[in-house]
Protein backbone atom coordinates (compact mmCIF):
# COMPACT_ATOMS: atom_id res chain seq x y z
CA UNK A 1 0.00 0.00 0.00
CA UNK A 2 2.49 2.49 0.97
CA UNK A 3 4.41 1.47 -2.49
CA UNK A 4 1.23 1.96 -4.94
CA UNK A 5 0.57 5.83 -2.26
CA UNK A 6 4.09 6.91 -3.35
CA UNK A 7 3.32 5.99 -7.00
CA UNK A 8 0.56 7.36 -7.38
CA UNK A 9 2.05 10.88 -5.94
CA UNK A 10 4.51 10.73 -8.42
CA UNK A 11 2.64 9.52 -11.23
CA UNK A 12 -0.02 12.93 -9.79
CA UNK A 13 3.10 15.17 -10.18
CA UNK A 14 4.47 13.99 -13.17
CA UNK A 15 0.89 14.72 -14.56
CA UNK A 16 0.84 18.04 -12.81
CA UNK A 17 4.45 18.97 -14.81
CA UNK A 18 3.54 17.91 -17.64
CA UNK A 19 -0.05 20.22 -17.93
CA UNK A 20 2.40 22.56 -16.92
CA UNK A 21 5.04 22.24 -18.97
CA UNK A 22 3.77 20.72 -22.21
CA UNK A 23 4.10 16.92 -23.16
CA UNK A 24 6.68 14.83 -21.83
CA UNK A 25 9.71 13.83 -23.90
CA UNK A 26 9.29 10.64 -25.28
CA UNK A 27 12.11 7.46 -24.43
CA UNK A 28 13.11 5.91 -27.38
CA UNK A 29 14.95 2.60 -27.56
CA UNK A 30 17.63 4.18 -29.91
CA UNK A 31 18.76 6.91 -28.23
CA UNK A 32 18.05 9.26 -30.10
CA UNK A 33 15.49 11.45 -27.98
CA UNK A 34 13.22 13.63 -29.67
CA UNK A 35 14.79 13.40 -32.96
CA UNK A 36 13.29 11.91 -36.41
CA UNK A 37 14.42 9.64 -38.33
CA UNK A 38 13.81 11.79 -41.30
CA UNK A 39 13.75 15.51 -41.70
CA UNK A 40 11.50 18.07 -43.69
CA UNK A 41 12.90 21.56 -43.77
CA UNK A 42 11.88 25.14 -44.73
CA UNK A 43 14.67 27.88 -46.13
CA UNK A 44 14.72 31.45 -46.19
CA UNK A 45 15.95 33.12 -49.21
CA UNK A 46 19.53 34.24 -48.81
CA UNK A 47 19.98 36.23 -45.39
CA UNK A 48 23.69 37.01 -45.35
CA UNK A 49 25.73 38.27 -48.73
CA UNK A 50 28.95 38.97 -48.88
CA UNK A 51 30.04 42.92 -48.04
CA UNK A 52 33.02 44.02 -50.25
CA UNK A 53 34.73 47.47 -50.07
CA UNK A 54 37.66 48.96 -51.05
CA UNK A 55 40.47 46.87 -49.13
CA UNK A 56 38.01 43.79 -49.19
CA UNK A 57 36.70 42.44 -52.62
CA UNK A 58 34.80 39.92 -50.96
CA UNK A 59 32.41 37.66 -53.44
CA UNK A 60 31.16 34.80 -51.30
CA UNK A 61 30.27 34.29 -47.71
CA UNK A 62 30.04 30.84 -46.10
CA UNK A 63 31.27 28.40 -43.56
CA UNK A 64 28.80 29.95 -40.94
CA UNK A 65 28.74 29.89 -36.91
CA UNK A 66 25.71 31.30 -34.89
CA UNK A 67 25.28 32.37 -31.01
CA UNK A 68 22.53 33.67 -29.59
CA UNK A 69 24.03 35.77 -26.56
CA UNK A 70 22.04 38.83 -24.02
CA UNK A 71 18.88 39.04 -27.02
CA UNK A 72 21.47 39.89 -30.20
CA UNK A 73 22.61 37.39 -33.23
CA UNK A 74 26.38 37.22 -33.78
CA UNK A 75 27.73 35.40 -36.74
CA UNK A 76 31.02 34.55 -38.17
CA UNK A 77 31.42 33.33 -41.55
CA UNK A 78 34.47 32.97 -44.16
CA UNK A 79 34.51 35.35 -46.81
CA UNK A 80 36.75 34.71 -50.36
CA UNK A 81 37.95 37.68 -52.53
CA UNK A 82 38.51 38.46 -55.69
CA UNK A 83 42.09 37.13 -56.15
CA UNK A 84 41.14 33.37 -53.66
CA UNK A 85 42.18 34.92 -50.40
CA UNK A 86 40.17 33.49 -47.75
CA UNK A 87 39.63 35.88 -43.92
CA UNK A 88 36.94 35.94 -41.54
CA UNK A 89 34.24 38.62 -40.58
CA UNK A 90 32.05 38.58 -37.89
CA UNK A 91 28.11 40.21 -38.03
CA UNK A 92 25.85 41.13 -35.04
CA UNK A 93 22.02 42.13 -35.00
CA UNK A 94 18.89 41.58 -33.25
CA UNK A 95 16.91 39.59 -35.86
CA UNK A 96 16.94 37.62 -39.60
CA UNK A 97 15.49 40.14 -41.08
CA UNK A 98 17.93 42.52 -39.99
CA UNK A 99 20.48 40.15 -40.77
CA UNK A 100 21.60 41.26 -44.72
CA UNK A 101 22.24 44.99 -43.32
CA UNK A 102 24.33 44.01 -40.60
CA UNK A 103 27.76 45.45 -41.21
CA UNK A 104 30.03 43.18 -41.29
CA UNK A 105 33.44 43.57 -39.86
CA UNK A 106 36.44 42.20 -41.73
CA UNK A 107 38.59 40.00 -38.44
CA UNK A 108 41.67 40.75 -40.93
CA UNK A 109 41.62 44.05 -39.16
CA UNK A 110 41.85 42.60 -35.56
CA UNK A 111 44.70 40.64 -34.08
CA UNK A 112 43.53 37.90 -36.00
CA UNK A 113 45.53 39.14 -38.56
CA UNK A 114 45.72 38.79 -42.13
CA UNK A 115 46.92 35.56 -44.51
CA UNK A 116 44.84 32.16 -44.92
CA UNK A 117 41.95 32.32 -42.10
CA UNK A 118 38.52 30.02 -42.87
CA UNK A 119 35.37 27.72 -41.20
CA UNK A 120 35.07 29.20 -37.75
CA UNK A 121 33.03 28.15 -34.63
CA UNK A 122 32.63 30.44 -31.78
CA UNK A 123 31.61 29.03 -28.34
CA UNK A 124 31.60 30.40 -24.54
CA UNK A 125 34.29 28.05 -22.63
CA UNK A 126 32.43 28.43 -18.96
CA UNK A 127 35.69 27.17 -17.26
CA UNK A 128 37.11 30.00 -18.25
CA UNK A 129 34.58 32.68 -18.48
CA UNK A 130 36.01 32.93 -22.40
CA UNK A 131 34.96 33.68 -25.76
CA UNK A 132 36.53 31.14 -28.05
CA UNK A 133 36.80 31.21 -32.02
CA UNK A 134 38.47 28.46 -33.79
CA UNK A 135 39.23 28.09 -37.20
CA UNK A 136 41.55 26.89 -39.38
CA UNK A 137 44.88 28.46 -40.83
CA UNK A 138 46.44 24.76 -42.54
CA UNK A 139 46.31 24.10 -38.54
CA UNK A 140 43.44 24.31 -35.91
CA UNK A 141 44.02 27.52 -34.49
CA UNK A 142 41.93 29.98 -32.41
CA UNK A 143 41.40 33.17 -30.69
CA UNK A 144 39.75 34.50 -27.41
CA UNK A 145 37.94 37.53 -26.14
CA UNK A 146 36.31 38.34 -22.71
CA UNK A 147 33.82 40.53 -25.02
CA UNK A 148 31.42 39.01 -28.35
CA UNK A 149 30.12 42.37 -28.58
CA UNK A 150 33.53 43.68 -29.95
CA UNK A 151 34.69 42.06 -32.85
CA UNK A 152 37.61 43.84 -32.33
CA UNK A 153 39.04 41.97 -29.66
CA UNK A 154 39.94 38.74 -30.94
CA UNK A 155 43.47 37.68 -29.61
CA UNK A 156 45.96 36.75 -32.03
CA UNK A 157 46.11 33.28 -33.26
CA UNK A 158 47.08 30.33 -31.45
CA UNK A 159 47.00 26.50 -32.59
CA UNK A 160 45.60 23.67 -30.89
CA UNK A 161 47.89 21.24 -32.69
CA UNK A 162 51.07 22.52 -33.86
CA UNK A 163 51.75 19.71 -36.67
CA UNK A 164 49.83 17.31 -38.53
CA UNK A 165 48.90 14.17 -36.47
CA UNK A 166 50.59 10.95 -38.05
CA UNK A 167 47.27 9.07 -38.72
CA UNK A 168 45.94 11.91 -40.21
CA UNK A 169 49.00 12.20 -42.64
CA UNK A 170 48.94 8.20 -43.01
CA UNK A 171 45.28 8.65 -44.66
CA UNK A 172 44.76 12.03 -45.96
CA UNK A 173 46.31 11.43 -49.99
CA UNK A 174 45.36 14.05 -51.65
CA UNK A 175 42.87 15.86 -49.28
CA UNK A 176 43.26 18.64 -47.10
CA UNK A 177 43.12 18.73 -43.14
CA UNK A 178 39.88 20.94 -42.84
CA UNK A 179 36.98 22.33 -40.64
CA UNK A 180 37.83 22.00 -36.62
CA UNK A 181 35.00 21.14 -34.41
CA UNK A 182 35.16 21.67 -30.69
CA UNK A 183 33.17 20.06 -28.17
CA UNK A 184 32.91 18.90 -24.31
CA UNK A 185 31.63 16.70 -22.11
CA UNK A 186 31.76 17.57 -18.31
CA UNK A 187 35.51 15.85 -18.05
CA UNK A 188 36.62 16.10 -21.69
CA UNK A 189 37.52 18.06 -25.14
CA UNK A 190 37.15 16.99 -28.10
CA UNK A 191 38.56 18.29 -31.67
CA UNK A 192 37.01 17.00 -34.57
CA UNK A 193 38.60 17.40 -38.08
CA UNK A 194 38.47 15.82 -41.65
CA UNK A 195 40.33 15.32 -44.72
CA UNK A 196 38.27 15.80 -47.70
CA UNK A 197 39.26 11.72 -48.37
CA UNK A 198 36.90 10.03 -46.24
CA UNK A 199 37.64 9.76 -42.56
CA UNK A 200 36.16 11.85 -39.72
CA UNK A 201 39.23 12.35 -36.94
CA UNK A 202 39.20 13.14 -33.33
CA UNK A 203 41.64 14.31 -30.76
CA UNK A 204 41.19 14.71 -27.24
CA UNK A 205 42.47 16.71 -24.05
CA UNK A 206 40.76 17.33 -20.38
CA UNK A 207 38.38 20.02 -19.94
CA UNK A 208 41.24 21.27 -17.09
CA UNK A 209 44.07 21.81 -20.26
CA UNK A 210 41.85 23.04 -22.64
CA UNK A 211 42.85 24.63 -24.84
CA UNK A 212 46.24 22.44 -24.64
CA UNK A 213 46.66 19.24 -24.41
CA UNK A 214 45.33 18.15 -27.86
CA UNK A 215 46.30 14.12 -28.53
CA UNK A 216 45.44 10.46 -29.01
CA UNK A 217 44.19 11.18 -32.59
CA UNK A 218 41.68 8.67 -34.14
CA UNK A 219 39.88 7.84 -36.91
CA UNK A 220 36.23 7.45 -35.70
CA UNK A 221 34.44 7.54 -39.13
CA UNK A 222 35.47 6.30 -42.95
CA UNK A 223 33.63 6.24 -45.88
CA UNK A 224 34.32 7.12 -49.52
CA UNK A 225 35.62 10.44 -50.29
CA UNK A 226 32.63 12.19 -51.29
CA UNK A 227 30.81 10.19 -48.92
CA UNK A 228 31.98 11.59 -45.68
CA UNK A 229 34.35 14.60 -47.15
CA UNK A 230 33.94 17.80 -44.54
CA UNK A 231 32.11 20.48 -42.54
CA UNK A 232 31.68 18.17 -39.23
CA UNK A 233 29.45 19.53 -36.90
CA UNK A 234 28.52 17.76 -33.23
CA UNK A 235 26.17 18.49 -30.64
CA UNK A 236 24.55 17.27 -27.53
CA UNK A 237 20.76 16.59 -27.45
CA UNK A 238 19.44 18.36 -24.84
CA UNK A 239 16.90 16.13 -22.79
CA UNK A 240 19.53 13.47 -22.78
CA UNK A 241 22.47 11.85 -20.70
CA UNK A 242 24.29 11.46 -23.18
CA UNK A 243 22.96 11.52 -26.80
CA UNK A 244 24.82 12.92 -29.38
CA UNK A 245 24.26 14.23 -32.58
CA UNK A 246 27.01 14.29 -35.01
CA UNK A 247 26.80 16.03 -38.93
CA UNK A 248 29.13 15.60 -41.80
CA UNK A 249 28.60 17.12 -45.39
CA UNK A 250 28.44 14.95 -48.55
CA UNK A 251 28.38 15.33 -51.94
CA UNK A 252 25.73 13.27 -54.08
CA UNK A 253 25.86 11.85 -57.20
CA UNK A 254 24.56 14.72 -58.93
CA UNK A 255 27.83 16.58 -57.49
CA UNK A 256 25.61 18.68 -55.05
CA UNK A 257 26.21 19.28 -51.78
CA UNK A 258 23.84 17.97 -48.23
CA UNK A 259 24.31 16.69 -44.53
CA UNK A 260 24.27 12.98 -43.82
CA UNK A 261 23.49 12.43 -39.50
CA UNK A 262 24.21 9.88 -37.18
CA UNK A 263 23.98 9.69 -33.21
CA UNK A 264 26.17 8.03 -30.60
CA UNK A 265 26.38 7.60 -26.56
CA UNK A 266 28.98 9.90 -25.47
CA UNK A 267 30.94 11.80 -27.53
CA UNK A 268 33.57 8.58 -27.72
CA UNK A 269 30.99 6.04 -28.14
CA UNK A 270 30.33 4.22 -31.98
CA UNK A 271 28.58 7.02 -34.56
CA UNK A 272 25.15 5.30 -35.67
CA UNK A 273 23.60 6.26 -38.87
CA UNK A 274 20.44 8.42 -38.31
CA UNK A 275 19.43 9.88 -41.69
CA UNK A 276 22.74 9.19 -43.63
CA UNK A 277 22.17 8.38 -47.32
CA UNK A 278 20.46 11.04 -50.63
CA UNK A 279 17.66 9.19 -50.70
CA UNK A 280 17.12 9.59 -46.62
CA UNK A 281 19.19 12.55 -45.96
CA UNK A 282 19.20 14.77 -43.15
CA UNK A 283 19.40 18.21 -44.93
CA UNK A 284 19.54 18.00 -48.78
CA UNK A 285 17.74 19.97 -51.73
CA UNK A 286 15.09 17.27 -51.91
CA UNK A 287 13.63 17.68 -48.26
CA UNK A 288 13.53 21.48 -48.16
CA UNK A 289 11.12 23.87 -49.17
CA UNK A 290 11.96 27.45 -50.65
CA UNK A 291 10.26 30.18 -49.67
CA UNK A 292 9.37 31.52 -52.98
CA UNK A 293 8.51 27.85 -54.38
CA UNK A 294 11.97 27.92 -56.15
CA UNK A 295 15.08 26.22 -54.87
CA UNK A 296 17.49 29.43 -54.79
CA UNK A 297 20.50 26.86 -53.75
CA UNK A 298 20.49 22.95 -54.72
CA UNK A 299 23.21 22.86 -52.61
CA UNK A 300 22.89 22.58 -48.37
CA UNK A 301 26.48 22.82 -47.89
CA UNK A 302 28.81 23.85 -44.99
CA UNK A 303 26.67 25.27 -41.58
CA UNK A 304 25.64 24.97 -38.09
CA UNK A 305 22.85 24.52 -36.35
CA UNK A 306 21.24 27.16 -34.14
CA UNK A 307 22.18 25.48 -30.24
CA UNK A 308 20.07 25.93 -27.21
CA UNK A 309 23.05 27.60 -25.55
CA UNK A 310 26.39 28.97 -25.60
CA UNK A 311 29.17 27.26 -24.38
CA UNK A 312 31.05 24.01 -25.05
CA UNK A 313 28.97 21.53 -24.74
CA UNK A 314 27.45 22.87 -27.86
CA UNK A 315 23.97 21.74 -26.73
CA UNK A 316 20.81 21.71 -29.31
CA UNK A 317 17.03 21.50 -28.60
CA UNK A 318 15.67 18.89 -30.57
CA UNK A 319 12.25 20.41 -30.52
CA UNK A 320 13.79 23.69 -32.22
CA UNK A 321 15.68 22.39 -34.96
CA UNK A 322 17.23 25.65 -36.89
CA UNK A 323 20.47 25.23 -39.39
CA UNK A 324 22.42 28.20 -40.52
CA UNK A 325 23.83 27.01 -44.04
CA UNK A 326 25.50 28.43 -47.19
CA UNK A 327 24.21 28.12 -50.66
CA UNK A 328 24.33 29.22 -54.11
CA UNK A 329 22.88 30.12 -57.27
CA UNK A 330 22.46 26.09 -59.26
CA UNK A 331 23.75 28.16 -62.11
CA UNK A 332 26.80 29.23 -60.49
CA UNK A 333 30.50 27.70 -61.97
CA UNK A 334 33.78 28.38 -61.69
CA UNK A 335 36.49 28.48 -59.29
CA UNK A 336 35.75 27.44 -55.77
CA UNK A 337 36.88 30.48 -54.24
CA UNK A 338 34.74 32.46 -56.62
CA UNK A 339 31.53 30.85 -56.15
CA UNK A 340 28.89 33.09 -55.10
CA UNK A 341 27.89 31.62 -51.71
CA UNK A 342 25.47 33.54 -49.44
CA UNK A 343 23.41 32.32 -46.11
CA UNK A 344 20.37 30.66 -45.50
CA UNK A 345 18.29 29.59 -42.85
CA UNK A 346 16.41 26.13 -42.27
CA UNK A 347 14.01 24.98 -39.76
CA UNK A 348 12.20 21.73 -39.17
CA UNK A 349 9.39 21.21 -40.27
CA UNK A 350 8.79 17.87 -39.01
CA UNK A 351 9.69 17.93 -35.46
CA UNK A 352 8.26 15.33 -32.94
CA UNK A 353 7.76 17.42 -30.62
Amino acid sequence: MRISTRLSTAAAAVAALVAVLGTAPAATADGQGRLTSTFQWSSTGPLIAPQPDATHPVVSVKDPSVVRYKGTWHVFATTADTSGGWSLVQTSFDDWSKAGAAHQTPLDTTAIGKGYRAAPQAFYFAPQKTWYLVYQTGLPSYSTTKSIDDPTSWSAPKNFQDSMPQVIKDNIGNGYWVDFWTVCDEERCYLFSSDDNGHLYRSETTVKEFPNGFGNTKIVLQDSKFSLFEASNVYKIKGTADQYLLLVEAIGSDGRRYFRSWTAHGLDGRWTPLADTEANPFARSSNVTFADGTAWSKDISHGEMVRDGIDQTMEIDPCRLQFLYQGLDPAASGAYSQLPYRLGLLTQTNSNC
